[in-house]
């Protein structure tokens, strides 16, 4: 059975498409690494991990609850402070997940909290003592510096904490 002239030209366009949905999804795997790979106590690529003082921090618990919530709660006094339901906060559940999944790998259990840590020169960051991550969440854009700024103490916010205010970093 031979190919007709509209079989081949189907095939052919078959080839460049699978290329060029291959190299998207490389590149963007490449980015989401790029972002998560502190392992070596190494700072995500483009983030300006800072060594500037606390200004404000909060240790933090994520536990799954019922219903695929995700029941967020401050370490030392087990306080619920807040809950992430499915299909909210995609920005937050996303970076959670994946710094569990990390632990995970790891064989690390869920006995140190994660750090949350706003610096006087505005950056804040996430991090995780267990597998010595920190991400700098300004790097990922301001409206979700935000989303992670509400889970500071009180007296934190975005404009507050003594004047200092939270941004992305340049570049």
């Amino acid at each position: 059975m031979n190919a007709t002239p509209a079989d081949r030209r189907e095939t052919n366009l078959r080839l460049p498409l699978y290329a060029v949905l291959t190299a998207i999804g490389l590149a963007f795997a490449l980015a989401i690494d790029s972002r998560l790979d502190a392992r070596h106590g190494g700072a995500p690529a483009g983030s300006a991990v800072t060594d500037a003082a606390i200004v404000s921090e909060r240790a933090l618990r994520f536990e799954d609850l019922q219903g695929g919530d995700i029941g967020i709660f401050d370490d030392a006094s087990g306080e619920r402070i807040d809950t992430i339901a499915p299909g909210q906060d995609n920005f937050m559940r996303g970076m959670v997940r994946a710094l569990v999944r990390e632990r995970r790998k790891a064989g690390i259990g869920r006995e140190l909290p994660f750090h949350l840590s706003l610096h006087g020169d505005g950056h804040l960051l996430l991090a995780d003592p267990a597998t010595g991550e920190r991400l700098d969440l300004g790097s990922f854009g301001s409206e979700n510096i935000s989303d992670f700024a509400r889970l500071l103490p009180a007296g934190a916010a975005v404009n507050a904490a003594g004047g200092h205010s939270l941004h992305a970093p340049a570049g």
